[in-house]
């Protein structure tokens, strides 16, 4: 198997099928081409883009998505295709064994609603938090994908999340909003601090899976 890390939070794994996970409005069509199964944990448009789901649909009627309950009436046109899943369950997307961690989305200030939000574990082996620093108890995770910039977040909650979960690797994620010069300085304090093998993905690049 292989993931293929697409701009922001995107994320795709092959392999006997297609598991895209968080395909935002930041994220290149190309991530959703021949895709069986969709995760999208949570409704922010940089991790939901429903008319690319749309088009993926129309191409491939049989695509599964899965997501929180919450998400729903931002897909209500591809009701049938849409499977609502909780924190703590688990399930098969695609042949993908998926078990969801969370509940909620970081907090981005006081004043801003809180949005439900789910972290994935795909095979018991890669981890995609969505917008939190939620841990995933209980598994052993070998490839962490970490975000890196965003409003609700700092670096060294960033770090301290890497060394909670304790992986024997970690990617950047959530990466789109980072000057050249924000992912050199973020890039080498994540390499030095997090205590584990870090690096960042371009959008496209790829790394083999176990």
């Amino acid at each position: 198997m292989r993931l293929i890390k697409y701009s922001h939070s995107c994320v795709r794994i092959e392999g006997d099928a297609v598991l895209v996970i968080d395909p935002g409005a930041f994220t290149e069509r190309a991530a959703l081409d021949g895709v069986d199964a969709v995760l999208i944990t949570h409704e922010h448009m940089d991790h939901l883009d429903a008319e690319a789901l749309a088009d993926a649909l129309g191409k491939r009627p049989t695509v599964r998505v899965f997501t929180h309950a919450a998400v729903l009436d931002k897909l209500e046109p591809l009701a049938g295709a849409v499977t609502a899943v909780a924190s703590g369950e688990e399930f098969t997307a695609a042949g993908f064994n998926v078990k969801a961690f969370g509940g909620w989305h970081a907090e981005i200030h006081p004043d801003v609603p809180r949005v439900p939000n789910l972290g994935f574990l795909v095979n018991d082996s890669l981890y995609h938090p969505g917008d939190s620093f939620d841990v995933p108890t209980g598994a052993t995770v070998d490839t962490l994908f970490v975000p890196i910039s965003a409003p609700w977040l700092k670096l060294s909650e960033s770090v301290e999340f890497v060394r909670k979960v304790a992986p024997r690797r970690a990617f950047a994620l959530h990466d789109a909003l980072l000057s050249d010069a924000g992912y050199a300085v973020t890039d080498a304090n994540m390499s030095r601090l997090s205590g584990t093998e870090y690096a960042r993905l371009a959008p496209g690049q790829s790394a083999d899976l176990p």
